[in-house]
């Protein structure tokens, strides 16, 4: 079938989604909402919206729900039409991915902004997939639909079908000159990361469509590290083979830390003990196959296929990432595993993550500093004391060692059983204030690029804190960062994935040093580096 060439001053709309029908179903109503601010805004200035695929009344949604669905759409579409893609919610990139690649006209990518539904996540995985396919789009977000900031983006794109963001924030380090001893530091490391090799244990690749998070071979090789591809299935034999006993013993050991578990009765609804126990297997598991492979950090992708089979992953990626966590030996008891070590888990088995925990971790071992490390979402934020604080949320990997109280500060609660049919427990606290390093390493051009910079860590009152649990994920870990010299609109122009990187340093002068450092590592393993915001030089 010929497309049709929409009239003039029309654009189509599309809108990905997640792959489970129950999400859909729930996240819909903001999805509708969105769309019909965009409508207004797009009549203010004359233009028109065409949605390229109908709601579904059988399923109550209008989502591509699918690869397939999302190619179905796309063949009927007029391949040089301006093409908005509108994201209320989390979405699959996949879904959309393959139409993107070959769309011709001008793409813009719309993103609404509230924690409780994170279209602006969705978006920026979006976004980065994008980069990385090589497909030339343009990025708008807001609230309101009706601010300054996206009505002019929206009438330039409108004009030229193109968006121009501010991203004075950003240095390229090729352009610059790091201390000699920070340079000579981070050379070093790199240098033997490289010589030495390591491993990254991925159970199974591509998780929820986020094909940013996927390290090509001839891209990760040059650094020195290399995948072993395990199956999630594996792991699941694996966790049929620890006992209750061994399990048991996990638990135990949590609780006398003073981890808080808040069980209920009901299988479908809360927590229960059975569930914890699903999971401490599953940490066993996971740390023996580590061992048997030689892995030095692994990433259990959970979306899809073992949330079918297992409570969530989440409990176990926080422990893994912890130094202080409970002890794991051989089948035969004989030997300890990664003794005195965590063991870094990259959430959702996201590659740009795990290269960017493992350098981390270890490089701050080397430097003497805390070495746990993990990714969160980059998922909201808001103003407070005239400051812009962001939301970093995650589902699993955070360590308790980030958090207010260490393990005594923390508690696990069931995971929404919209997304996590079986349940299992989170690791939830509140991370401490200080100083941190955050990054992100992500695909463009065909190459490893990554960004770098330095943030705060604040404590906010114990009410804004709950509030801002209230407006996004309650059961989930949280951490209140304002990024310096970085503005809200400069970090979502930029920022390429839904995921950011985040290690605590003694204080703001080693956070600064460590950054340099980090920077030239990064840069001898091959890597595009780029320092972003207020990043010293010296001192």
């Amino acid at each position: 079938m010929k497309p049709t060439k929409l009239p003039p001053k029309t654009a189509y709309l599309i809108a990905s989604g997640d792959l489970r029908l129950s999400a859909n179903q729930v996240c819909w109503p903001a999805q509708q909402k969105m769309e019909a601010a965009l409508a207004k805004a797009f009549a203010a200035q004359g233009w028109k919206i065409q949605r390229a695929h109908p709601i579904d009344r059988a399923t109550g949604h209008g989502f591509i729900n699918s690869q397939k669905m999302g190619m179905e759409v796309f063949r009927h579409l007029d391949p040089d039409s301006q093409l908005i893609v509108a994201e209320a919610v989390w979405q699959y990139s996949h879904h959309v991915l393959a139409g993107l690649t070959t769309h011709r006209g001008p793409i813009l990518t719309v993103a609404n902004w509230s924690g409780m539904w994170p279209g602006l996540v969705g978006l920026l995985n979006l976004n980065a997939s994008l980069t990385k396919a090589g497909v030339r789009y343009s990025t708008l977000w807001s609230e309101t639909f009706a601010d300054a900031f996206f009505r002019d983006g929206l009438a330039e794109w409108l004009t030229t079908g193109n968006v121009t963001h501010d991203q004075s924030h950003v240095r390229d380090l090729a352009l610059l000159k790091l201390p000699a001893e920070d340079e000579r530091l981070g050379r070093d490391f790199g240098r033997r990361l490289r010589r030495e090799k390591a491993i990254l244990g991925v159970f199974d690749e591509g998780c929820m469509g986020m094909f940013n998070a996927i390290i090509p071979d001839e891209l990760l090789h040059p650094t020195g590290l290399f995948k072993e591809r395990l199956s999630q299935s594996t792991l699941y034999a694996a966790m049929r083979t620890v006992s209750d006993a061994e399990a048991d013993k996990v638990i135990a050991w949590l609780m006398k830390r003073g981890l808080q578990f808040k069980f209920g009765p009901n299988e479908e609804t809360d927590l229960t003990e059975a569930q914890v126990r699903q999971q401490a297997k599953m940490y066993i598991a996971a740390v023996r196959i580590a061992d048997e492979f030689g892995c030095a950090a692994i990433g259990i992708q959970y979306q899809q296929g073992l949330k079918d089979l297992a409570p969530a992953s989440d409990l176990v990626e926080g422990m893994l990432n912890n130094v202080d966590r409970p002890p794991v030996f051989t089948h035969d008891g004989q030997r300890e595993l990664f003794q005195g070590e965590a063991l870094p888990h990259f959430n959702e088995v996201d590659e740009c993550a795990g290269l960017d925990g493992l350098v981390t971790y270890r490089l701050w071992r080397e430097l003497g500093m805390a070495p746990e490390n993990t990714l969160h979402d980059l998922r909201w934020g808001g103003d407070f004391d005239g400051e812009y604080v962001w939301v970093l949320l995650i589902s699993g990997a955070a360590p308790p060692a980030h958090f207010i109280g260490g393990w005594k500060g923390a508690s696990s609660e069931r995971q929404p059983p919209m997304y996590f049919r079986l349940g299992g427990g989170t690791l939830k606290g509140v991370s401490k204030p200080g100083h941190i390093v955050w990054s992100r390493v992500y695909i463009s051009g065909g190459r490893l690029h990554a960004d770098l910079g330095v943030a705060e860590v604040v404590k906010l009152p114990e009410a804004e804190t709950a509030r801002r649990w209230r407006e996004t994920t309650p059961q989930w870990p949280i951490m209140h960062a304002v990024f310096k010299g970085v503005s809200r609109d400069q970090m979502m122009a930029r920022h390429k994935s839904n995921h950011i990187q985040v290690v605590y340093a003694p204080n703001e002068k080693q956070a600064h040093r460590a950054t340099r450092i980090k920077a030239a590592a990064l840069a001898e393993l091959g890597l595009e580096v780029h320092l972003c915001g207020d990043v010293r030089l010296g001192g």
